[in-house]
Protein backbone atom coordinates (compact mmCIF):
# COMPACT_ATOMS: atom_id res chain seq x y z
CA UNK A 1 0.00 0.00 0.00
CA UNK A 2 2.76 2.45 0.92
CA UNK A 3 5.69 0.76 -0.78
CA UNK A 4 8.24 -1.59 0.58
CA UNK A 5 10.52 0.88 2.27
CA UNK A 6 12.19 -0.44 5.36
CA UNK A 7 14.31 2.59 6.17
CA UNK A 8 12.91 4.62 9.09
CA UNK A 9 15.09 7.59 8.14
CA UNK A 10 13.47 7.69 4.70
CA UNK A 11 9.98 7.74 6.24
CA UNK A 12 10.89 10.79 8.27
CA UNK A 13 12.68 12.53 5.39
CA UNK A 14 9.51 12.27 3.32
CA UNK A 15 8.00 14.98 5.52
CA UNK A 16 10.27 17.43 3.76
CA UNK A 17 12.14 18.60 6.83
CA UNK A 18 15.56 20.08 6.25
CA UNK A 19 17.30 18.34 9.15
CA UNK A 20 20.25 16.10 8.48
CA UNK A 21 19.08 12.76 9.80
CA UNK A 22 21.99 10.85 8.32
CA UNK A 23 24.08 11.65 11.42
CA UNK A 24 21.33 11.12 13.99
CA UNK A 25 21.85 8.44 16.63
CA UNK A 26 19.40 5.53 16.50
CA UNK A 27 17.64 6.92 19.57
CA UNK A 28 17.37 10.41 18.07
CA UNK A 29 16.04 8.94 14.83
CA UNK A 30 13.15 7.31 16.68
CA UNK A 31 12.41 10.63 18.41
CA UNK A 32 12.32 12.29 14.98
CA UNK A 33 9.93 9.62 13.71
CA UNK A 34 7.56 10.29 16.60
CA UNK A 35 7.77 14.02 15.99
CA UNK A 36 7.15 13.56 12.28
CA UNK A 37 4.09 11.36 12.82
CA UNK A 38 2.65 13.75 15.40
CA UNK A 39 3.23 16.73 13.12
CA UNK A 40 1.57 15.00 10.18
CA UNK A 41 -1.50 14.13 12.29
CA UNK A 42 -1.76 17.67 13.64
CA UNK A 43 -1.63 19.01 10.08
CA UNK A 44 -4.31 16.48 9.08
CA UNK A 45 -6.53 17.70 11.93
CA UNK A 46 -6.31 21.27 10.66
CA UNK A 47 -7.19 20.15 7.14
CA UNK A 48 -10.06 18.03 8.48
CA UNK A 49 -11.48 21.02 10.32
CA UNK A 50 -11.29 23.12 7.16
CA UNK A 51 -12.75 20.43 4.92
CA UNK A 52 -9.58 20.03 2.86
CA UNK A 53 -10.07 16.34 2.03
CA UNK A 54 -7.06 15.79 -0.23
CA UNK A 55 -4.65 17.53 2.14
CA UNK A 56 -6.07 15.65 5.13
CA UNK A 57 -5.56 12.39 3.29
CA UNK A 58 -2.01 13.27 2.29
CA UNK A 59 -1.06 14.18 5.86
CA UNK A 60 -2.65 11.06 7.31
CA UNK A 61 -0.87 8.96 4.68
CA UNK A 62 2.44 10.47 5.83
CA UNK A 63 1.64 9.63 9.46
CA UNK A 64 0.66 6.08 8.50
CA UNK A 65 3.86 5.69 6.52
CA UNK A 66 5.99 6.89 9.43
CA UNK A 67 4.23 4.60 11.89
CA UNK A 68 4.23 1.47 9.73
CA UNK A 69 7.44 1.93 7.73
CA UNK A 70 9.39 3.80 10.37
CA UNK A 71 8.42 3.09 13.96
CA UNK A 72 7.11 -0.44 13.45
CA UNK A 73 9.97 -1.50 11.18
CA UNK A 74 12.43 -0.24 13.81
CA UNK A 75 11.27 -2.80 16.34
CA UNK A 76 13.65 -5.66 17.05
CA UNK A 77 11.14 -8.46 17.43
CA UNK A 78 13.78 -10.99 18.43
CA UNK A 79 15.44 -9.00 21.21
CA UNK A 80 12.42 -6.91 22.11
CA UNK A 81 10.30 -9.87 23.11
CA UNK A 82 6.84 -9.16 24.46
CA UNK A 83 7.35 -5.40 24.54
CA UNK A 84 8.20 -5.29 20.83
CA UNK A 85 5.21 -7.51 20.03
CA UNK A 86 2.88 -5.24 21.99
CA UNK A 87 4.29 -2.10 20.36
CA UNK A 88 3.88 -3.72 16.94
CA UNK A 89 0.22 -4.45 17.69
CA UNK A 90 -0.26 -0.91 19.00
CA UNK A 91 1.27 0.56 15.84
CA UNK A 92 -1.10 -1.61 13.77
CA UNK A 93 -4.00 -0.27 15.82
CA UNK A 94 -2.85 3.31 15.27
CA UNK A 95 -2.68 2.75 11.53
CA UNK A 96 -6.20 1.30 11.49
CA UNK A 97 -7.50 4.27 13.49
CA UNK A 98 -5.86 6.72 11.09
CA UNK A 99 -7.35 4.90 8.11
CA UNK A 100 -10.74 5.17 9.81
CA UNK A 101 -10.12 8.83 10.59
CA UNK A 102 -9.37 9.49 6.95
CA UNK A 103 -12.45 7.67 5.69
CA UNK A 104 -14.83 9.28 8.19
CA UNK A 105 -13.11 12.62 8.84
CA UNK A 106 -12.93 11.47 12.46
CA UNK A 107 -10.94 14.07 14.40
CA UNK A 108 -11.38 12.25 17.74
CA UNK A 109 -9.68 9.20 16.21
CA UNK A 110 -6.77 11.44 15.19
CA UNK A 111 -6.59 12.77 18.76
CA UNK A 112 -6.62 9.22 20.09
CA UNK A 113 -3.60 8.29 17.97
CA UNK A 114 -1.84 11.51 18.97
CA UNK A 115 -2.37 10.61 22.60
CA UNK A 116 -1.01 7.09 22.12
CA UNK A 117 2.00 8.37 20.19
CA UNK A 118 2.58 11.02 22.85
CA UNK A 119 2.70 8.41 25.61
CA UNK A 120 5.29 6.30 23.80
CA UNK A 121 7.22 9.34 22.59
CA UNK A 122 7.47 10.68 26.13
CA UNK A 123 8.70 7.35 27.44
CA UNK A 124 11.21 7.09 24.62
CA UNK A 125 12.63 10.53 25.39
CA UNK A 126 13.05 9.50 29.04
CA UNK A 127 15.42 6.68 28.08
CA UNK A 128 17.76 8.88 26.05
CA UNK A 129 21.20 7.25 26.37
CA UNK A 130 22.95 10.59 25.82
CA UNK A 131 21.24 12.10 28.87
CA UNK A 132 22.21 9.12 31.02
CA UNK A 133 25.91 9.61 30.24
CA UNK A 134 26.03 13.00 31.97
Amino acid sequence: MFGSRTNPARSYADLGYESDIATASPHRLIVLLFEGAETAINIAKVHAEKGNIAERGASLSKAIDIISNGLKVSLDMRQGGELAARLSALYDYMVSRLLWANMKNDIPAMREVLSLLGEIHGAWKQIDPDKQKT
